[in-house]
């Protein structure tokens, strides 16, 4: 695939940029009901599988802040913490966040302090995400999170058991975070919490979430409000990410064709403007929450009909670098997302050769360039995903670490070792990547300083 630009952010200017751009986390008929039946078995994290993050649904995880809360009193489901009120044709805008000092030089010192501490193997580790059962970690999971010094992880499998049971496993996930020169640098733990038939976690403890679709129905604030509670019943069962809100716009005449999105009722409005309101809404919720959101699925999944969980070849043919349908994404951006998930999807007005994941045009030119993007990019799923099959688990890492991305998400334990192996091989054969892999640890390391994952005391 093509090289990335080099890219040389600091410490210190990564850091002080994002915290200026976004308030800081605290510590994702007969045979037509067969047929729905089946999209929604294979939905999760992204296009709506169970198996799958980001297209599909993935990950759980614990929180990772010594301080965080434990779980609360396993209390009945509800549909909905607060009464919503129906936004018909006005929709409240949010404030945005309160601008902050740039970062002190005892935050840039504690990244550097770790980033230096750490061996190669353990940098490389954190840029990698693998999949965690929400029933309970199996040995597989466990030896490849320790084989490849993984530093996220997610839960995966639709569990109604309840934020305690979740708790013990994302405890168990955070026992495997490093110590370095004293320091604990903590798991993402995170999953698919967005409502409706993708809300991975469930049982006591935890709402009921509606669909996007009727939460796009509600006022701005409502939405705020709600997903603020949801993020706590998150972060009392120890996880501190969530791979959601779903940022893509489904055009009103794909809404019933389009698998990943419009089908299971993942999309907040058929409107992109709509779609802006209340996916940052969202997003602002989990923030106001301590948990930490991701916006997906980069540059938009809403005019496809196929899922790249269990489709080859997913094409959009329409979106451009100028389309309207990207608001949602630019206002995640202008809103401080910490974590924007790109899709493995092929644009051809974009970049005709490549699934976005492995495209430096989507990534660099579009996200980071165009969009101002500063976070952390992660991908959907690169483990199952039909979609990536045309690459090896070994290309489908270097790929999108050289396209510019940060994390690389797989719902395949036994995919972590070829990966973070390629990675590492990789790095002393050329300088670009592993300038490349350099800057990606440094932004993942300061958004986990930023979310209180890390901490020098």
């Amino acid at each position: 695939m093509r090289g990335s630009a080099v890219r040389k952010p600091t410490v210190h200017a990564t850091a002080s940029r994002r915290r200026a751009a976004r308030p800081r986390a605290v510590a994702r008929g007969g045979q037509a009901a067969i047929a729905l039946g089946v999209l929604v078995a294979v939905a999760a994290c992204g296009n709506g599988t169970t198996s799958a993050p980001g297209t599909s649904s993935a990950a759980g995880v614990t929180s990772a802040s010594p301080t965080s809360p434990s779980p609360t009193t396993t209390t009945p489901a509800t549909t909905s913490p607060t009464t919503p009120a129906a936004s018909g044709s006005t929709h409240k805008p949010v404030p945005p966040p309160p601008h902050t000092s740039p970062t002190p030089p005892a935050v840039q010192s504690c990244v550097s302090r770790v980033y230096d501490g750490m061996t190669q193997a353990q940098r490389v580790g954190q840029l990698f995400m693998t999949a965690v059962t929400s029933s309970g970690m199996t040995s597989s999971e466990s030896t490849a999170i320790t084989q490849g010094r993984v530093g996220s992880v997610f839960l995966m499998g639709h569990s109604a058991a309840g934020a305690s049971a979740f708790k013990t496993v994302t405890n168990q996930a955070q026992r495997f975070s490093p110590t370095v020169r004293g320091v604990a640098v903590h798991m993402l733990v995170s999953t698919d919490q967005e409502g409706g038939k993708v809300q991975v976690l469930s049982g006591p403890g935890f709402s009921t979430i509606p669909s996007a679709t009727t939460q796009g129905t509600w006022t701005t604030s409502t939405l705020q409000s709600n997903a603020a509670t949801w993020a706590r019943q998150l972060k009392a069962a120890g996880v501190n990410m969530n791979l959601a809100p779903v940022a893509d716009t489904v055009p009103p005449n794909l809404v019933n064709v389009n698998q990943p999105i419009g089908r299971l009722q993942r999309y907040y409005s058929t409107d992109p403007a709509v779609v802006a309101t209340h996916s940052t809404a969202f997003l602002r919720g989990m923030q106001q929450g301590g948990v930490l959101p991701t916006a997906k699925h980069f540059p938009g999944l809403g005019r496809v009909t196929g899922n790249t969980d269990t489709t080859a070849n997913v094409k959009d043919t329409v979106t451009t670098t100028t389309d309207p349908y990207l608001a949602p994404f630019r206002s995640a951006v202008q809103a401080g997302s910490p974590f924007i998930m790109v899709s493995s999807a092929i644009y051809t007005r974009i970049d005709p050769a490549s699934q976005a994941a492995f495209s430096s045009k989507v990534i660099q030119g579009l996200l980071r360039g165009s969009l101002g993007f500063k976070g952390v990019v992660i991908s959907d799923d690169l483990g199952n995903a039909v979609a990536v099959q045309d690459h090896t688990p070994a290309q489908r890492a270097i790929d999108f670490i050289t396209a510019g991305g940060d994390i690389v998400l797989t719902v395949k334990p036994s995919d972590i070792a070829p990966m973070t192996a390629a990675v590492i091989n990789r790095i002393p054969q050329n300088s670009t990547f592993a300038k490349d892999v350099q800057n990606a640890v440094l932004r993942v390391l300061n958004e986990k300083h930023s979310a209180g994952l890390l901490s020098c005391g």
